[in-house]
């Protein structure tokens, strides 16, 4: 039987250099690093307009030591099928990832997207989600969550942060049928490795979802950003799954859902949400939760695990 990668066998090699310009504790670093790690030298990497092409890619100098481009905000979908279907004409086998963040995939980048995704390009799309456009000033996106303060969702007397709910991107792409997509934590890491060697190894197109949190825009301190991974993972307001040849499988299972509010206050840009709003958003997550994990269809299979696995955890939280 084949053995999975792990965090112990995972090749150590970086492909993400040192001497990046990421902030102290930044989720996405963290995420790209581990991911080049494991895709390894025969990869050609494209990144927009984002965080990781400021810090990583400042003119003329770059921290990938592997085929590096980068172009407008809203083409990741488009630039990575040029560049794969180049290599195709070659003859060569090269993985091809664009890793956007997620207001170049939520919002500006979509189109492109999703045209990758109906034409299953034989890529990898990476979102690096830190739920907001960290890089022009912290304004909100659709990955944005409810209740948070950003630059052009601000706190005041009336209006307190963001009112609209982060965008189920997930649902959007395997509604293409496209061959994986998964979620991904930082924090997870074992979980981490094996959904990247997997969409290294599969044909058509893939997708990876990684929550990345942001010290300056979610205001926290550095040396939390693996607590707040966790912590999202724990309250619901993260998910781990996969999706592979349209069977979805829940990789991570929480024993008891941990009230939302423990997550929110270690953040600044959640610091003015008061009971009504935290209520609020415990609701949408219990709601979110139940669906996703304890389907009521009397027609959908489910598993021993499932079936035991009844959501009670979210009752009066």
């Amino acid at each position: 039987m084949e053995r999975k990668m792990n965090i112990r066998t995972m090749p150590q090699v970086d492909h993400l250099l040192s001497g990046h310009g990421a902030c102290a504790g930044c989720g996405m670093a963290v995420a790209v690093k581990n991911i080049m790690r494991i895709l390894g030298e025969n990869t050609t990497v494209y990144v927009p307009a984002s965080c990781l092409l400021v810090c990583s890619g400042m003119y003329p100098h770059s921290a990938f030591d592997v085929p590096f481009f980068y172009s407008a905000f809203e083409n990741t979908g488009a630039v990575i099928s040029g560049i794969k279907a180049g290599y195709r004409r070659q003859g060569k086998d090269v993985t091809v990832i664009g890793i956007a963040g997620d207001g170049g995939t939520f919002d500006i980048g979509l189109q492109a997207l999703a045209g990758a995704a109906e034409r299953n390009e034989d890529v990898i799309y990476v979102c690096v989600d830190n739920e907001a456009y960290m890089n022009t000033g912290t304004q909100r996106s659709g990955s944005t969550p409810f209740g948070a303060w950003t630059t052009t969702t601000p706190v005041g007397k009336k209006i307190k942060g963001k009112r609209q709910f982060k965008k189920d991107l997930m649902a959007v792409i395997t509604s293409q049928d496209v061959p994986y997509a998964a979620t991904l934590s930082i924090a997870h890491m074992n979980d981490f490795v094996m959904k990247v060697e997997k969409a290294k190894n599969k044909k058509g197109f893939r997708f990876l979802h990684i929550m990345t949190p942001c010290t300056s825009g979610w205001k926290t301190d550095p040396s939390i950003t693996y607590d707040l991974a966790n912590l999202a993972v724990e309250t619901g307001m993260w998910s781990l799954y996969e999706i592979e040849d349209g069977e979805t499988r829940i990789t991570y299972r929480p024993k008891e859902m941990t009230p939302v509010s423990e997550y929110l206050k270690l953040q600044g840009r959640f610091r003015h949400m008061g009971k009504e709003d935290i209520e609020t958003l415990q609701a949408w997550i219990c709601k979110k939760w139940k669906k996703r994990y304890c389907p009521t269809n009397p027609e959908t299979e489910r598993t021993e695990e499932e079936l035991a696995y009844n959501g009670d955890h979210c009752e009066g939280v």
